[in-house]
Order: C-alpha cells, then sequence, then structure tokens
C-alpha cells in the first residue's frame, strides 16, 4: 500500500499538461466550492480527479485509451469504481487542449450547476 501512495504522490508531482489545465479551474474550491482531489487512490487504481462529496471522477484520456486493450481496461475500471458509488468522467487531452470552456460547461452539467 505504501507503494501505492508513493505512486500517487509521484503522479501528483508530475501532471500532465492536460491535468494541469484542469486543476488550475478545480483547485482551492474554485468550481462552485466543490473540492477536488487529484491523483487520489482508490485501490486497485488511481483516479486523475475526484469530487468525493459528489462521488464523481475525472479522468483525462490521451490517445493512448483509443487501443482495444485500453477500452478493456478503462471499462473496467469505470465498472470498479462505480461500483463503489462514483460516477465517472472521461475528456480526451485534445478537448483540454482546444475547448477547455466546453468541458468546464460540461462539468457544469453534470454538477447540475446548469
Amino acid at each position: 500500500m505504501d507503494n501505492f501512495k508513493s505512486l500517487a504522490r509521484k503522479l501528483r508531482k508530475n501532471p500532465t499538461v492536460q491535468e494541469r489545465k484542469l486543476w488550475n479551474i478545480l483547485r482551492n474550491r474554485q468550481f462552485y466550492g466543490y473540492k477536488f482531489l487529484r491523483q487520489y487512490p482508490i485501490a486497485p487504481y488511481i483516479v486523475d480527479f475526484i469530487c468525493r462529496e459528489k462521488k464523481i471522477i475525472i479522468e483525462i484520456d490521451g490517445g493512448q485509451h483509443n487501443q482495444p486493450e485500453e477500452i478493456e481496461y478503462d471499462k473496467t475500471r469505470s465498472i470498479f469504481l462505480n461500483s463503489k458509488g462514483y460516477k465517472v468522467i472521461r475528456f480526451w487531452n485534445h478537448e483540454i487542449d482546444t475547448s477547455i470552456d466546453g468541458v468546464y460547461q460540461a462539468l457544469q452539467k453534470e454538477f447540475n450547476i446548469v
């Protein structure tokens, strides 16, 4: 378990460009007062972002997630997280890069803000 927490810590210290962009919107309760954590362990997985209050997980996926084995892995992962009561929302890297406003609006809908 210590290795698991260590990996999560390492991921927090080395975010992707897209994770940094989204974190700038979510951090410090900037998104309508909701608290988010990043690179949060829910064994056996580490999720990109989580709002425990709303039981919502946000994942940012790169192109490698388009490979058949990754699609299956993500499906299994989402089923597991859903079984724990979480809703998983996924955005592609290019959505973060090209339409952060659209991502923001999608999150508003998920959080029943609009």
